[in-house]
């Protein structure tokens, strides 16, 4: 909740910041004209309270970690450019990150608008057959007194359900519906449970993989890059993960490699390791580990599943819209069929 309404001000902080102070700028100093140029007034308060940090004796990195808007794979990228004197050039890694971050969730969310679109629609306009126009046919098909198909005696029956109890039923149902989509898919402690459903999703599945392997290639590598050790980048690589598989793989590489493993050895004791990361992509780690180009190779890595990602998020976007599409339609032929069987029933009884 902390990033919640900082969007790009937050990126543009951190490039500016690494700009500023790559040109030799205090950094006291390049927080203050950074300042000026925000809109955000939550952000010109935690750029204050970092400035008071600072001005107190604390580092940069101290202070970003207290603030929480940065997550612990960028805080240890602008530690490690402290120690080493480079912050500006792994403040611009971090806001690389950042905006590679915000491009991932940018594509997935536009992917999906349109079916989610589709769904909300679908499940509105069923909600209002149901509450207003039901309850209405069930009144008039009882009236005739004639020998009704099975449909339409299934339909009378939601519908003076609904008549009589909708009030009730209608608003519990969309709020259990809320608190089910809450707990299963955003609820840290439980949003497991609604990984488990998506990666059961063809389409889904290998959506969430791709972002996942591109960040994985992307993070690590400039992690690598930037000189932050290897135990350290892959305990910030699980930090940042929100998929619980990848983070029990990154803690279990973290493991391995602490006593003395290579990425190759730590991925082979990994129970079903292809399922997450393909064996092709195992052995591109593991070359790049022995031949010293690790880093590089994984920023590569990331490059293809950032481009793969693209792809797979427009064909998701099309393989669901028939399907939500076929869907409304068998709602409507439903309601339809229930409704004119019954009134051919009626013709035919009043032609002799």
């Amino acid at each position: 909740m902390k990033n919640f309404g900082l969007g790009k001000e937050k990126e543009y902080f951190i490039e500016q910041l690494s700009m500023l102070l790559g040109a030799g700028m205090p950094v006291a100093v390049a927080l203050s004209a950074i300042a000026k140029e925000i809109k955000s007034s939550r952000l010109k308060k935690i750029i204050a309270a970092i400035a008071a940090d600072i001005d107190s004796g604390s580092p940069i990195s101290a202070s970003l970690d207290k603030q929480g808007i940065f997550s612990q794979s960028a805080v240890s990228l602008i530690r490690i450019g402290e120690q080493s004197g480079r912050l500006a050039e792994n403040l611009k890694v971090v806001a690389l990150q950042e905006q590679k971050e915000r491009e991932f969730r940018s594509k997935i969310s536009s992917s999906m608008m349109y079916p989610a679109f589709v769904f909300t629609l679908t499940v509105a306009v069923g909600l209002s057959i149901a509450w207003f126009i039901l309850p209405r046919l069930a009144g008039v098909f009882a009236s005739l007194h004639a020998k009704l198909p099975p449909i339409t005696v299934l339909l009378i029956r939601i519908g003076s359900f609904l008549g009589q109890y909708g009030i009730y039923v209608i608003p519990l149902f969309i709020l259990v519906s809320g608190f089910f989509i809450f707990f299963v898919f955003i609820y840290k402690k439980t949003n497991f449970l609604g990984q488990a459903i998506l990666f059961h999703i063809p389409g889904i599945a290998g959506l969430l993989r791709e972002v996942e392997l591109a960040r994985f290639g992307s993070l690590l590598g400039n992690l690598f890059k930037a000189g932050l050790p290897v135990l350290d980048s892959l305990q910030s690589l699980a930090e940042s993960s929100t998929l619980y598989r990848y983070k029990n793989l990154y803690l279990h590489l973290f493991e391995r490699i602490k006593e003395g493993n290579s990425f190759q050895k730590s991925f082979q004791a990994y129970k079903n390791t292809h399922e997450l990361i393909p064996v092709s992509i195992q052995q591109l780690v593991a070359t790049g580990e022995q031949s010293g180009n690790l880093a590089e190779t994984l920023i590569k890595i990331g490059e293809i599943y950032q481009a793969k990602t693209e792809t797979t998020a427009k064909n998701v976007s099309v393989l669901l819209e028939p399907i939500l599409l076929v869907i409304v339609w068998l709602g409507v032929v439903a309601v339809a069929v229930a409704v004119i069987l019954p009134l051919y029933s009626l013709i035919g009884t009043l032609n002799p």
